[in-house]
């Protein structure tokens, strides 16, 4: 018991390190840029909030937990923003041996249901992370939206980058949700 215990502890401990990873997003009033313990709690609460826009066969708990172990990994391998100039091979191996690390601090049988949902939601091919990855791709969006654009001047994004890069994923687990966002996304880079 006490052996679990410890190992479930550290990997806690572990995990506190998300909060001082920041990412290339700011915050809807721009103060700032978001750290990745705040997406990956943001991305829960808009998953649990949009729930009704997923398909009957969608478990909420299951995509809430994906949410909250996606990026974990963000702890050694770094963010990666999806419209910079990255390797998206090599961020995929650094990614997975940082999910064999922190995932293998904790006890046997946590470690294996924790990388399985991991490795389910990087698969993106059941219901489930079909969901969590599409509402993981709408909160930044609704952040620049709200924030004159962040990280879109910063990468020079266009829309046709969007529709792809963002829309698709979206569309594929929550088509109502992109279809009340991509009028939003239209609309502001026809004044931008």
């Amino acid at each position: 018991m006490d052996d679990r215990l410890s190992a479930q502890i550290a990997f806690l401990s572990e995990a506190d390190r998300l909060k001082s990873i920041l990412r290339a997003s700011r915050l809807h009033d721009d103060s700032r840029f978001e750290n990745s313990a705040e997406h990956s709690w943001h991305v829960m609460l808009y998953a649990f909030v949009l729930a009704e826009h997923a398909s009957a066969e969608v478990q909420i708990d299951r995509v809430l937990k994906m949410l909250l172990l996606h990026d974990l990994v963000e702890i050694d391998a770094g963010d990666n923003p999806i419209h910079g100039d990255v390797d998206e091979h090599a961020v995929a191996i650094a990614e997975a041996a940082a999910a064999e690390r922190i995932f293998g601090l904790l006890p046997l049988d946590q470690a294996s249901d924790f990388r399985a949902l991991w490795d389910e939601f990087e698969a993106a091919q059941s219901p489930d992370a079909v969901f969590a990855k599409s509402i993981d791709r709408v909160q930044t969006p609704i952040a620049n939206l709200a924030n004159g654009g962040g990280t879109w001047r910063d990468y020079n994004v266009n829309l046709a980058q969007l529709e792809t890069r963002v829309g698709s994923p979206i569309k594929r687990g929550a088509p109502g949700v992109w279809a009340w966002l991509r009028p939003r996304l239209a609309a502001f880079f026809a004044r931008a």
